[in-house]
């Protein structure tokens, strides 16, 4: 089953980020709070987690 993921806000400023990495592929068993992603901002680079199994 597939889920749609909306990128959290990172902060009032930041506005778009790019993936810069995909830490699961089509498939794989994912877990609430996992991590799903990681983002590339002017600001910030972090992992983004799954909001949901």
């Amino acid at each position: 089953m597939s889920e749609r993921v909306t990128m959290p806000a990172l902060g009032e400023s930041v506005t778009e980020g790019t993936v810069t990495r995909w830490l699961k592929s089509v498939g794989d068993q994912v877990a609430v709070d996992e991590p799903l992603l990681e983002v590339s901002t002017d600001k910030v680079d972090t992992e983004i987690p799954s909001p949901v199994a």
